[in-house]
């Protein structure tokens, strides 16, 4: 049973994890705001809510390991369901300004000045047409119904896995049970991370297209990876996961040892069975209303709470985008930021939660002894994170409209008299890096004449921007693609890393201290109503709003946004690097500061108690 229950908290971690490493992808393919993208995130929490009372309250009467098993087949379902739109979907049509020249096979010579003499006109019409028979501007709703029943299926594996280890497995080994589930299941997030990874380097249409024809590298922000992947591993991950399940018994012989003194910690999140069976039972309704009194009465609880939902927010944004605060910042692909997260982020926090336990199993402590230890140490992760401000990168040079530093960003300044005879289309972003280091938002708009090669390595010569450009005397050419940023930025992006890793550790390992001080303020009789009412108000609170609200501030920094097929506004395209970056560290700092006073209070009054 612990071999089955740890491969299915495994599957549900990496497909939690493909879930969050997918997310700019996602946004990206369906054109999607990052406030939308936060919502999609959210609806994993709004399943879990929907069935945790029948599935609390019932799930314990029925035969636990079956529906545990369930739960892993609908898992298994909504991952499937997810990646379902790609395949209904048709190609991705990227923003690009030459579709003429990429659909012909050419290595002749294009102008891209004058492709969009009297194009303006037709391009209307054919978008016009192209529109009506559209319908991948709804597809996320699949993904958002996907998401929704993976979080439906995950419900049962905690509470019933653990109250059934819990009544079967002899008192002392039933801590180590727990050690062990929750380090495979730091796994998942490992895996996962690395996954998406390989997933994001994958072109989006793999197989189906012809991979020389397209004109964009994984670093582009228009490039989307394989993410239908993911969910097509992960789905298959959760249903071998739920095999095992069906060929164990409901019950198993309990181990000789007297069960009468046993105050069993059922951990299953019992508040809203408690209100579900207060209809059936009239006497329970006063009961559970004493004990409701009991916790939420209970000061050193209330404090614990009201500062761990500060924390738990502000984590909950932060990790939602941090992949794409490491694209747009240091310029790294979804593949590598990916890849670092599950390589650099991850191991550390899960060593440091194993040594947060053993520290506190060593040297005995007391629940004055542990709150002191997780205040400090969260307290110096935090300090440690406010490095964050200054190992930022600037938006490195763009044409002339990025040094006006014109937010919002205004179509009139990217043009100028050395694009003025080309009538080029300023919706368009399909950006070159020119030879002296400044980025335009397209070959147009640098005012270049011819272009040689194919594909990627088309290269457009003769553009008059260049000239215009002060003090440059080099190479009139440019090439596709964004520039990449500066020398110094990978230097910051190595700093970066570092104080993630170190302040991951820290965070960690006072974090099962921190956890434990829950279970030893409230009488051990409320002691599983605690915990459910806890998980309760961190879903509800922290869980489903956070990546909503964290969107939306990080859609505010947009300088420059795409535009669909239709012409309507797509995903942002770039961002204000140093608005993001002030927003995105700023709402989890001023989250997580208010938290201490809590956490200060609570410590004076564990004191006290």
């Amino acid at each position: 049973f612990l071999a089955a229950l740890s491969f299915s908290y495994f599957s549900k971690t990496l497909s939690g994890t493909i879930m969050k490493s997918s997310i700019t992808q996602i946004e990206r393919r369906f054109d999607l705001t990052s406030s939308t993208v936060g919502f999609i995130d959210g609806s994993f929490e709004m399943g879990n809510l929907l069935v945790i009372a029948f599935v609390s309250y019932f799930g314990a009467k029925l035969h636990r390991p079956k529906v545990i098993a369930v739960g892993c087949f609908t898992m298994a379902l909504g991952s499937l369901l997810t990646a379902m739109p790609h395949f209904f979907m048709g190609y991705y049509k990227y923003e690009t300004a030459s579709h003429t020249a990429s659909s012909a096979n050419l290595t002749s010579s294009i102008n891209p000045c004058s492709l969009h003499q009297g194009a303006n006109e037709t391009l209307l019409e054919v978008s016009q047409s192209g529109c009506e028979k559209e319908p991948s501007s709804y597809m996320w709703i699949y993904i958002l119904l996907g998401n929704m029943l993976r979080g439906i299926g995950e419900t049962p594996i905690t509470p019933l896995g653990i109250s059934y280890l819990d009544d079967f497995a002899k008192e002392e080994d039933v801590p180590v049970y727990v050690a062990c589930l929750h380090t495979i299941a730091m796994l998942g997030p490992m895996f996962g991370f690395l996954l998406g990874s390989f997933c994001a380097k994958l072109y989006v249409d793999i197989g189906f297209v012809d991979l020389g024809s397209i004109t964009i590298t994984p670093q582009d922000s228009r490039w989307v990876g394989a993410w239908w992947l993911g969910f097509l591993i992960g789905g298959v991950t959760s249903f071998l996961a739920a095999i095992p399940f069906f060929f164990l018994p409901k019950s198993l012989k309990k181990p000789e040892e007297a069960h009468n003194d046993k105050t069993s910690y059922d951990y299953s999140p019992v508040i809203m069975p408690c209100i579900f069976q207060s209809q059936l039972i009239y006497p329970f309704l006063s009961d559970f209303y004493t004990s409701l009194k009991k916790v939420l009465g209970n000061r050193m609880y209330f404090t614990f709470v009201c500062c761990a939902l500060l924390q738990f927010s502000s984590f909950t944004g932060f990790l939602t985008y941090k992949p794409k605060y490491m694209e747009q910042q240091y310029g790294q692909s979804t593949s590598k930021s990916n890849f670092l997260i599950g390589l650099t982020s991850l191991p550390p926090v899960g060593i440091g939660i194993f040594l947060g336990g053993l520290i506190m199993k060593k040297y005995k402590m007391s629940i004055i002894g542990a709150s002191k230890f997780a205040f400090t140490m969260s307290f110096l992760a935090y300090v440690i994170t406010l490095l964050h401000f200054f190992v930022g990168c600037e938006n490195h040079g763009f044409s002339p409209w990025q040094q006006c530093k014109t937010i919002p960003y205004h179509e009139n300044a990217i043009f100028s008299e050395c694009n003025s005879d080309c009538k080029c289309d300023s919706n368009v972003w399909d950006p070159v890096c020119g030879d002296n280091g400044l980025t335009y938002v397209s070959a147009c708009l640098a005012g270049c004449t011819t272009s040689v090669g194919h594909g990627k390595n088309t290269v457009f010569h003769n553009c008059s921007c260049l000239e215009a450009s002060s003090s440059w005397t080099g190479n009139n050419s440019a090439t596709l693609g964004q520039c990449p940023k500066s020398e110094d930025c990978s230097m910051k992006f190595i700093y970066y890393t570092v104080i993630q890793v170190i302040s991951g550790f820290c965070y960690a390992l006072g974090g099962t201290p921190g956890y434990m001080i829950m279970f030893r303020c409230v009488q051990p009789e409320v002691k599983s109503l605690a915990v459910g009412l806890y998980t309760l108000i961190m879903r509800v609170l922290a869980g489903i709003p956070a990546p909503v609200y964290f969107g939306a501030l990080i859609d505010k920094t947009c300088l420059k946004w795409g535009s669909t097929s239709c012409g309507q506004r797509g995903a942002c395209r770039l961002y204000d690097s140093n608005a993001y970056r002030y927003v995105y560290l700023g709402l989890a700092a001023v989250l997580r500061g208010p938290s201490y006073l809590f956490a200060i209070f609570l410590y004076i009054l564990i004191k006290k108690n």
